[in-house]
Order: C-alpha cells, then structure tokens, then sequence
C-alpha cells in the first residue's frame, strides 16, 4: 500500500466550502502518478519507448466531505491485475475517516492505441509475470 499526502487548498473548494468533487480525481491521480514512481517506473522513458496507462474505467463513492486545510491522505493499493490491466483501490482519508473511495482499471497501451503487457515491475506485484 501507498499513501499520498493532500492539504485541501481554497481551489480546490466549491461555494460551499467543500472539496468539489471532480478534484478527488486530481487527488487520486497524483497519488497513483507517486506510487508508480515508488516502485521504480519512469512514465516518461516508457512514453519515449511507446508505451503508456490509460484509465478505462473508473467507479467512485463519496462517502464524506473535505473542507478547505483539511489533511488528507490517498492511499493506494492493487486490487486485481492481468498481464495488461491494474485495477486500483484509491481511499482519500481524513484522520482514518474515509472520505472518497475509488477503483480505477488501467491497461497499458501503445502511444498508436494498442493494448500492451504492463510493465514487469507490476506484472511482479500480483504475479503476473
């Protein structure tokens, strides 16, 4: 598991003083963009080889509200894999109270649009090799 820690800033509030949903996004999207880097993985060498990850599907509950200063954390964590999909459980998280939770499917793809194997490094996490 990867935590990914988050401070509410004043834009990422709506006009009722909580977090605006569609910013949950942006936070789970740079928690998974931190934990690919823990495990080794240059996204932009990969990009260069033609090779990328693609959100496919993603489902969402929302579960409590977020205010402005409010410490977060996103923890990640793989749910289930293949050789060219990764689903991800993202948890946004305030003092252990869960505020949003997330699976996101990913597959790796060719920078022309062709499914491709995932990267060894995750393969490994699940067995997949």
């Amino acid at each position: 598991m990867h935590s990914y820690p988050v401070t509410v800033h004043y834009e990422d509030t709506d006009l009722g003083g909580i977090v605006y949903h569609a910013n949950y996004l942006k936070f789970i999207e740079r928690a998974r963009s931190a934990w690919v880097r823990s495990l080794g993985i240059d996204q932009v060498a990969m990009r260069r080889e033609g090779v990328v990850f693609v959100v496919h599907h993603i489902e969402a509950w929302f579960q409590a509200p977020a205010t402005l200063d409010d410490a977060l954390t996103v923890t990640t964590s793989v749910a289930s894999s293949s050789p060219a999909r990764l689903v991800l459980e993202q948890v946004v998280d305030r003092d252990g109270l869960p505020l949003f939770r997330a699976l996101v499917t990913l597959v790796s793809m060719s920078t022309e649009g062709r499914p491709r194997r995932l990267p060894p490094e995750l393969r490994a996490l699940s067995g997949n090799t």
